[in-house]
């Protein structure tokens, strides 16, 4: 099912704007940079802590397919446990239902990859963000083209927060 909005449960309502570091699309898992400007989330299955998101940015008539320039001031979400976040899945992901997803380094989501952890020290990094709460499975080609944007219609995906 698609959706038309970012925020699919919002039981916290904790908003804020940043101004952006490069270009930004709704949807999209972001991070704080040293500047105070806000860009894609860059560790690959590193910490998010909070977990923050891009919504559309509803106030200026602008829908999920329509990116943030760089420099200018995204509508950000900081999501709490239990919300639900249409976010965007990495090209090459096969996610199930309850699959637990980390950051894919890219703003985008990918499949939790379980860290082993430090051998002396038994300390395993926590990366988990969300859980699927649809199937998807980019692991093909996608061909299909987002309305008015270059993300694969596919490529969105309903989670919960964890």
């Amino acid at each position: 099912m698609k959706h038309n909005t970012i925020i699919l449960k919002n039981y916290s309502n904790v908003f804020e704007e940043y101004i952006s570091a490069a270009i930004v699309t709704p949807g999209e898992l972001l991070e704080m940079t040293s500047a105070g400007l806000v860009q894609d989330h860059s560790a690959a299955g590193g910490n998010v802590l909070p977990a923050m998101f891009a919504i559309e940015d509803a106030l200026q008539g602008k829908a999920i397919w329509d990116n943030y320039a760089s420099n200018a001031r995204v509508r950000v979400w900081i999501p709490n446990t239990g919300d639900q976040v249409y976010g965007i899945l990495a090209d090459g992901q096969h996610v199930e239902i309850g699959s637990a997803l980390e950051s894919a380094g890219t703003g985008y989501l990918r499949l939790h990859a379980a860290d082993p952890g430090d051998s002396t020290t038994g300390s395993v990094q926590n990366a988990i963000i969300a859980i699927a709460l649809e199937a998807k499975d980019l692991s093909g080609e996608s061909s299909a083209v987002e309305s008015e944007g270059d993300l694969a219609t596919n490529q969105r995906i309903k989670i919960r927060i964890v």
